[in-house]
């Protein structure tokens, strides 16, 4: 039975929640990170696991020593715990190991077992770039469209499935929307795909650290076939991510990346590659990395993950009551705040007659609040949810060809970490009401080539809070 901290407690398990950070006016705050969506911090206990580990760091595989042999059982054990975590079956998954959940898709699209007959995927307007362009790379992509308001459109689904459906290999789909928070109904999806003799991938790189996974097994016609995940947005900064996936896709052909500890037996006209997961972890693996991503695991299964859905849904159901009182706020994707608990907690927002690009900087340097601005990596969806005419969007694309990103379209984007409180949300909402009324007192001048506004004359000493 989880035994979860209250939630005005959950900022006491991260690492620098308490940290502040240099003001514009020549003060200090402590920083609010509302960026989360993006990267989150390091979870304590995920600092200590790290710290306590690499006193026994050493070489994974066939090391003979005692730390060697530590090492191994310890990133063997990671890669049990990753696939526990995500509702695995030993006996028919397997977890690669890699740099983050980008590296993770690429490797899936280009070992994935496309035919002549089946070589289409099928994925979504809504994706973020790593879960579209891998497969615009292996092979002929279709995209889904979405609602107006950002929402997968089930209906062109079933459309194009059924167009598509002897061709469609693959459905690769988010689990979370990075942009609006809009969870898919993959399982349902799952099923429709199955029956249509498809495989289905869920990019989880969003989804992970906020609801639970479960891939279900291979027998069950709602099961998933491939999940990815990515430390860095688990409070593992340790540069690691995961592909979980059937065994038998990796038990066959080259792999992508090969070299050391990709093979059992090399000879100068022959080549016998290892065994899953081996043959697709080439080089030496990332086994600091494992053992973070294993601590945070641990630590996010003690909070419970229906404790974590609850309290990002408090939050959420706060923010947009708030926004909502907030005339010159354009809110984007579902504003409904009784529906907080059916999405994750990233809310993206426009101020009437201000530059997201501002918006974002004045949160910045004025009230030491952090947050996204821009596209997200999500540049279509981007252009949907801002209902961009195709005459806009080329106008648009011509100007970021020119290296001039003044104008270009975009959002600012507030997203939840477990560590954050209503009370933050309350300063967010009193620095975006100064802003509207133009109470800030920074001169910002902007960069053309970058988009970005920084106040003239004053830039922070990042020397003195850190440096190599």
């Amino acid at each position: 039975m989880s035994n979860h901290p209250p939630h005005k407690n959950y900022c006491q398990y991260y690492v620098g929640f308490d940290a502040e950070i240099p003001l514009l006016d020549g003060g200090k705050r402590r920083y609010i990170n509302f960026d989360n969506a993006a990267s989150t911090p390091s979870l304590q206990s995920v600092q200590k696991a790290v710290n306590d580990f690499l006193v026994y760091y050493s070489s994974v595989h066939r090391g003979t020593g005692f730390k060697s042999q530590l090492s191994t059982r310890v990133y063997e054990q990671a890669r049990e715990i990753v696939l526990d975590f995500v509702g695995a079956d030993t006996q028919e998954h397997t977890c690669i190991f890699g740099k983050n959940a980008t590296e993770a898709i690429n490797k899936l699209a280009q070992r994935f077992p496309f035919t002549n007959q089946r070589d289409i995927v099928l994925t979504s307007s809504m994706e973020h770039h790593s879960n579209d362009l891998p497969w615009r790379a292996a092979t002929e992509t279709i995209h889904v469209a979405v609602t107006p308001n950002g929402q997968l459109d089930e209906a062109d689904f079933d459309t194009k499935l059924e167009q598509y459906a002897n061709r469609v290999a693959l459905v690769a789909i988010t689990g979370a929307s990075n942009v609006t928070g809009f969870i898919n109904p993959v399982h349902k999806l799952a099923q429709k795909t199955h029956a249509a003799g498809a495989q289905i991938a869920v990019d989880c790189a969003q989804f992970a650290p906020h609801r639970k996974i479960d891939m279900r097994p291979l027998s069950d016609p709602s099961h998933l076939d491939y999940v990815s995940i990515s430390a860095h947005k688990m409070y593992a900064p340790f540069g690691t991510g995961a592909l979980i996936g059937r065994q038998d896709t990796f038990e066959c052909g080259r792999p992508n990346l090969v070299g050391g500890g990709t093979v059992k037996l090399v000879t100068t006209d022959d080549v016998t590659w290892a065994d899953v997961p081996e043959r697709d972890e080439a080089g030496s693996p990332n086994v600091v990395g494992a053992v973070a991503l294993a601590a945070a695991i641990r630590q996010l299964e003690d909070f419970g993950m229906d404790a974590i859905a609850r309290h990002e849904a408090e939050l959420t159901n706060h923010i947009l009551q708030r926004l909502l009182e907030m005339p010159d706020i354009d809110i984007y994707g579902d504003s409904d705040s009784a529906r907080a608990s059916e999405r994750l907690g990233v809310v993206p927002i426009n101020m009437k007659g201000k530059h997201h690009f501002l918006v974002a900087a004045i949160l910045g340097y004025e009230f030491g609040i952090g947050v996204r601005n821009g596209c997200f990596c999500a540049h279509p969806y981007i252009l949907d949810l801002l209902d961009l005419t195709p005459h806009e969007a080329e106008i648009a694309r011509e100007r970021v060809r020119a290296d001039d990103r003044s104008d270009i379209p975009g959002l600012v984007r507030i997203s939840f970490g477990l560590y954050n409180t209503i009370s933050e949300v309350d300063v967010l909402i009193a620095a975006l009401e100064k802003i509207a009324r133009g109470d800030y007192v920074g001169d910002y001048r902007q960069n053309i080539a970058t988009g970005e506004f920084h106040p003239r004359g004053w830039k922070p000493n990042f020397g003195q809070y850190f440096k190599l």
